[in-house]
């Protein structure tokens, strides 16, 4: 099939040309997110409630949903300008590969050190932590990529940062660790030895390869019990998601300079955080009745939040120490297998993001993970870059949606987030070459064990 190139291979914004503002799409939805709750008085929490965990301006951030935009801080702009606006590729070469007359176009946020798109509010929550004259800042990292953005933003503000990283990620990673240390972070593998509730995580459960529930509450017990520091964390927050907005806004301005509109948007979802960013102005067109998209969350079928979990109140970590979040969830004592691949091991999804799927304006699917290294593997050949496994679960449907437009004769616009490279995932490249990889998918018995144990909140 041949394909005539009207389009830019890659098409690039001009500095003058990226966002000076986050969009909020809380101020456009029908239906607003469930107040976070205290889980001891089931009480809706105040942002003095939340001072003593995160800093003074994330809060603020965190409790807006009235302003539609928030400008950006202009030292956060000029971080930004060192590697944004990130380029918009068409896949040409995949396109070809498929024989499909479908036009698939994808966001490369693997442009710079960290290796994805995690940067984006990782300088950004640096940013008011510095502001707020605090020493340093704690937090949680999965497959790494967080750990890694949040290290590079802190060296740049001079912030201390100490990271707790799941323990299998931390076995399997050394290079993505050693990244994190070389831009001065502390890295610790949880659960660990080296908080209370790391070690009751630990008598519970001999032997873990850990979570980010494990990992987020380690990570607040060491922000609260050392003075000058606070909490951040890389996704499932509203000020991230507000934060990775950069991400759909810079996608909006690309095509539409060409005349260019998606069918189909798809990203990976884990927490949430660039399933969010990339959807958030187009989104917020189908909250305003300006315009319709179909907009497909991609999850993990060892973690399926979405697609097998409940919309209820839960604890955000397996500590039970952070407040309680509506949100679609496992249950906070859910551990996905050690075998899974990736960094999308949250037992929970963004509040925003669970609001949007319960209201009916955006669907979801689970991909095996054998599946997901299979379809990151045509991508590789095709396009030339190595995606994160995480990037690979929205590969593989955006190349199932692909195949669909090849047997309909359809030429639908699909549209993807590639999160970032997998150039640290290596160890789980070579398990799915070695036929080492399988495809553990939790019973509906091991999901009632954790449904059981979700708080009793009355709303």
């Amino acid at each position: 099939m041949d394909i005539e190139r009207t389009i830019p291979y890659k098409i690039y914004l001009t500095e003058d040309e990226l966002p000076k503002a986050w969009y909020n799409v809380r101020a456009d939805m029908k239906s607003k997110i469930a107040p976070m709750r205290d889980p001891k008085t089931g009480k809706p929490v105040t942002a003095d409630d939340l001072k003593p965990v995160f800093c003074e301006g994330l809060i603020e951030q965190e409790m807006n949903d009235t302003d539609r935009y928030i400008e950006i801080p202009r030292e956060i702009l000029d971080f930004y300008k060192m590697y944004r606006p990130s380029p918009l590729v068409r896949a040409y070469c995949l396109e070809e590969k498929l024989q499909t007359p479908a036009k698939i176009y994808y966001k490369f946020e693997g442009n710079n050190t960290s290796g994805s798109h995690k940067l984006n509010s990782a300088v950004a929550q640096a940013y008011y932590a510095k502001k707020q004259g605090l020493k340093g800042v704690t937090t949680e990292t999965g497959a790494g990529q967080w750990g890694t953005a949040l290290s590079m933003a802190c060296s740049y503000f001079g912030l201390d940062c100490k990271v707790f990283m799941v323990k299998v990620s931390y076995e399997q990673k050394p290079f993505r660790r050693e990244v994190m240390r070389t831009f001065g972070a502390t890295v610790t593998p949880s659960p660990s030895e080296t908080t209370e509730i790391g070690k009751a995580i630990l008598k519970a459960h001999p032997g873990t390869t850990g979570s980010l529930g494990c990992a987020i509450s380690e990570a607040v017990e060491a922000a609260v019990t050392q003075p000058g520091y606070r909490y951040v964390l890389g996704s499932v927050l509203n000020q991230v998601l507000l934060h990775q907005s950069v991400i759909g806004l810079e996608v909006k301005t690309a095509m539409e300079k060409y005349d260019i509109t998606p069918d189909i948007i798809i990203g990976c979802a884990g927490g949430g955080s660039s399933l969010g960013g990339l959807i958030a102005p187009f989104v917020g067109e189908k909250l305003r009745g300006e315009r319709d998209y179909r907009i497909i969350a991609v999850e993990p079928a060892s973690c399926p939040s979405f697609t097998r979990g409940v919309f209820a109140y839960d604890y955000c970590d397996t500590g039970k120490v952070c407040p309680l979040a509506k949100m679609y969830t496992l249950g906070s004592n859910f551990i996905p297998s050690p075998n899974h691949a990736g960094g999308l091991r949250y037992h929970g999804m963004s509040p925003i993001l669970s609001q949007l799927y319960h209201d009916g304006y955006m669907e979801a699917q689970s991909v095996e993970q054998t599946k997901v290294f299979e379809a990151s593997e045509l991508f590789a050949r095709a396009e030339g870059i190595l995606p994160a496994p995480e990037s690979g679960h929205a590969i593989s449907v955006a190349i199932d949606e692909a195949l669909k437009c090849k047997e309909t004769g359809e030429s639908k616009t699909i549209l993807f987030c590639l999160t970032g490279t997998g150039y640290f995932d290596l160890v789980a490249y070579e398990k799915f070459h070695n036929g080492e990889m399988n495809d553990y998918i939790p019973t509906d018995e091991d999901l009632k064990a954790g449904f059981a144990e979700l708080p009793k909140v009355f709303e």
